[in-house]
């Protein structure tokens, strides 16, 4: 997936500490019902995402996240692919921090096996990156309203092996 052109990330080199200390943490705690705009690290500032990386053990990676401005809403865009052109170019640290957003955003890992001409993606996946732009059609979208108006089932399926 091509990030949009304004979204493009600017290559940094990794320093540590930005010096900021917002809240902590996205979990998102307790079962929330369906209809719900998506999970609360989707409302983080950069500097938000930044502290989150740095609790995540990768404090000389703040800078990154701060100067390619990455939010809570611009997440679904980080992975493995990307990472290296905002600066972050060890491998492992790579797949952490990619494993991470997943796990944060609560999308699946897609299959090493599927086709590359279909990628397979979740619903919760597909409805974060409908989510990721800013704007008041975005921030009205809820998952029940994407999953209804894109003609998806209400669960997320994985394709047969």
């Amino acid at each position: 997936m091509e990030i949009p052109e304004e979204e493009r990330p600017v290559e940094t080199a990794p320093e540590t500490g930005s010096g900021t200390q917002p809240e902590p943490g996205c979990q998102q705690g307790p079962e929330k019902p369906e209809s719900q705009a998506g999970p609360a690290c989707l409302a983080w500032s950069a500097e938000e995402v930044a502290e989150w990386v740095r609790q995540l053990g990768f404090p000389q990676y703040e800078e990154c996240f701060t100067t390619n401005c990455i939010t809570g809403r611009k997440l679904i865009h980080v992975n493995c692919s990307n990472l290296p052109q905002m600066g972050i170019t060890d491998f492992d640290h790579m797949k952490d921090i990619s494993w991470h957003v997943r796990e944060l955003l609560g999308i699946e890992e897609p299959l090493w096996s599927r086709s590359i001409a279909l990628p397979y993606r979740d619903n919760l996946g597909l409805f974060l990156e409908r989510k990721a732009p800013t704007g008041e059609k975005a921030d009205a979208l809820t998952f029940s309203q994407f999953i209804q108006k894109a003609g998806l089932e209400p669960y997320a399926t994985i394709p047969p092996l």
